[in-house]
This record gives structure tokens, sequence and C-alpha cells, in this order.
């Protein structure tokens, strides 16, 4: 099988992982797969804001939380998380930001680095809270919050994959 297809397929979502800080050539490599997803008419709308202080990532944890409804922490004690938000104006500026996490998920596991997509960051960045911070952090512009990309290392050796459902693809010849 080729090499990308087995990185594909073996990608998992990592929700356990060490405290080590990954290295910055790891973390460069993540992010340039995350530039090059493809993007709708190649306007390159998503935004990647990696935040790796502990501070301003428990904040984050907290604001993610309280949306979730939940008291422990959506980010799982990752070191890294990467907020991808994306321009409004965009032709589909959803969609272009999904790409991106799921390029950078896909580049983490053939580094040998844990990941998982975390939702709500729409909701974290429609707050007043979530508006202080892109403005604490010099972002302007009109940015939805699509996601976030968490990175570390796996804590743990990454389960087997699940049974794939059958009868899922439809061949209309």
């Amino acid at each position: 099988m080729n090499e990308i297809i087995k990185a594909l397929v073996g990608r998992r979502s990592v929700r356990a992982f060490k405290p080590d800080q990954i290295k910055d050539g790891e973390l460069n490599q993540v992010l340039e797969a995350g530039k090059y997803a493809p993007s709708a008419a190649n306007q390159q709308s998503a935004l990647l804001v990696v935040v790796q202080n502990k501070e301003t990532l428990a904040k984050l944890s907290k604001m993610n939380a309280k949306v979730a409804g939940m008291k422990s922490d959506p980010y799982y004690g990752a070191p890294t998380v990467v907020l991808v938000l994306a321009e409004k104006s965009a032709a589909a500026p959803v969609e272009d930001a999904s790409l991106a996490i799921g390029n950078m998920s896909n580049a983490a596991y053939a580094l040998g680095l844990g990941s998982c997509w975390i939702h709500r960051e729409k909701e974290m960045f429609e707050s007043a809270e979530g508006e202080a911070f892109l403005k604490e952090w010099g972002i302007k512009g009109e940015y939805i919050g699509v996601g976030a990309c968490i990175l570390g290392y796996p804590a743990a050796k990454l389960p087997k994959p699940a049974p794939r459902k059958e009868k899922n693809i439809v061949f209309v010849k």
C-alpha cells in the first residue's frame, strides 16, 4: 500500500498526551500541511492560530468546556492547540478550515504525533471573550471559528481502527 494511503488509514484521534511540548520542526511541518490544504477558489481562507502558552491554553479550555457544558479539559492536556478560523467572506470558509484541520491531523500522524479535531470554536469566538482574544492576538477582520487541531506525543499506543461500515460506497456506472 502507498505510504500516504497507509498514513490516511492509520491515523487515529488521540485523547491522551505526554506533557512534553512537540518540536518546532514537527509543528512547522504540520502547519505547512495545513497551509497547503485545498480551498475554494484557492482563497486560502483558513487562519491557523498556534497556542502553546499554558495559561492561555487553560483559559481556552475553560471556554470550550463551558460551551460543551462539561468540566473536563476538552483539549485533553495537549501541549499545542492550533485554533482554526476562516474568513467569513470566503466562498467556503468552513470547508476550507475543515480541510486544513484534516491535513494537519494526517501530517501529525505521519510524524508520529497525536492529534484530534475539537469542536465548539465557532461558539467560543462568537463570544465577547473570544473576540477579546482575537483583538489581543492582533487578528483583524471577520473570522469564524471552525475547530481546533490538538497536537502532542501520544501517551499510549494508538488504538486499532474500528471496523468500517459496509455498503457506504455506491458505484454509479
